[in-house]
């Protein structure tokens, strides 16, 4: 009779032990399945977590409240972001049903925080160069930039006509195609130290530390939002202008490499607009823009 129940008692066990062994096992499953499912998704949470510097108007800039549409900087409590760059995020978020957060972060730092994962995308104003896409992936155009140079009105070099007609110094935003293929191209240009940011590039012209500086469209008519005394030479057609691929002047967002789903959902929704319609979200952005962004 002992051994009998003993006998039922090491089955129940057994039978105990192996339903147990499922559960875990389903357990298992459905958790690999959901984050499965959470990578596929491309955007973790249902939000797209998107940097930029908050400080290169009309692409994006930092405000104190939430006017014009402005949304919360994440990591910069009290701040809010706003420009081209939020305005286009909050269509491609809404577009997908993700909810938007905005990082801060400095130029240098944007590549970086896409390759480690601390943040989805950057929307920044980047151009779509081979080098970037040796380390992310881009999403895009969502906007095609043509190259102008800034000086100030009063300056012998407002009536060039074409990059030959360019001398003195000069100087452009550090890591951009601007300084790095652009100012190179000027013949009798006295290229400076990169500026650190684009408002450091304006800042250069504005106190008179160079005598011109070299950026894309919307910079420069963001610029000349905020300082009156600038002028804008665009030498496009004149057959005496930079020489630029496609890759310089198509404006991307990058995503970390591999991540398809996330590509491919911000694409679907880019592929729809064209360049009239980046160019007036662009000039919406302009409008909003506060002097000296």
């Amino acid at each position: 009779m002992k051994k009998i129940l003993s006998m039922i008692l090491a089955l129940a066990m057994l039978l105990t032990l192996a339903a147990c062994g499922q559960e875990s096992a389903e357990t298992a499953a459905n958790t690999e399945t959901e984050q499965t499912a959470e990578v596929l998704s491309g955007v973790e949470d249902g939000v797209l977590t998107v940097a930029m510097e908050c400080a290169y108007a009309p692409y994006n800039w930092s405000q104190p409240d939430d006017s014009n549409g402005a949304v919360p900087i994440s990591n910069a409590p009290g701040s809010y972001a706003n420009g081209y760059d939020v305005m286009m995020a909050k269509k491609l978020c809404e577009a997908n049903g993700w909810e938007l957060e905005i990082m801060q972060l400095d130029w240098d730092s944007l590549v970086p925080a896409v390759q480690n994962g601390t943040v989805d995308a950057v929307i920044a104003g980047q151009s779509m160069t081979a080098d970037r896409m040796e380390k992310v992936d881009f999403a895009g155009p969502y906007l095609y930039a043509t190259i102008i140079c800034l000086t100030k009105a009063d300056s012998p070099l407002a009536s060039a006509k074409g990059i030959s007609e360019l001398s003195g110094t000069c100087t452009s935003q550090m890591g951009t195609i601007w300084y790095d293929t652009c100012l190179p191209q000027i013949a009798d240009a006295q290229i400076q130290t990169a500026a650190e940011s684009a408002p450091a590039m304006l800042m250069a012209l504005e106190t008179g530390a160079v005598d011109f500086v070299c950026t894309d469209m919307p910079t420069g008519q963001g610029a000349l939002v905020a300082y009156d005394d600038l002028v804008l030479l665009d030498f496009a057609g004149s057959g005496d202008d930079f020489v630029v691929s496609d890759e310089d002047v198509n404006i991307g967002i990058s995503v970390r490499k591999g991540n398809t789903v996330l590509k491919e959902a911000l694409d679907s929704v880019l592929s729809t607009m064209f360049a009239d319609d980046f160019n007036a979200l662009m000039a919406e952005a302009i409008a909003v823009q506060p002097i000296g962004g």
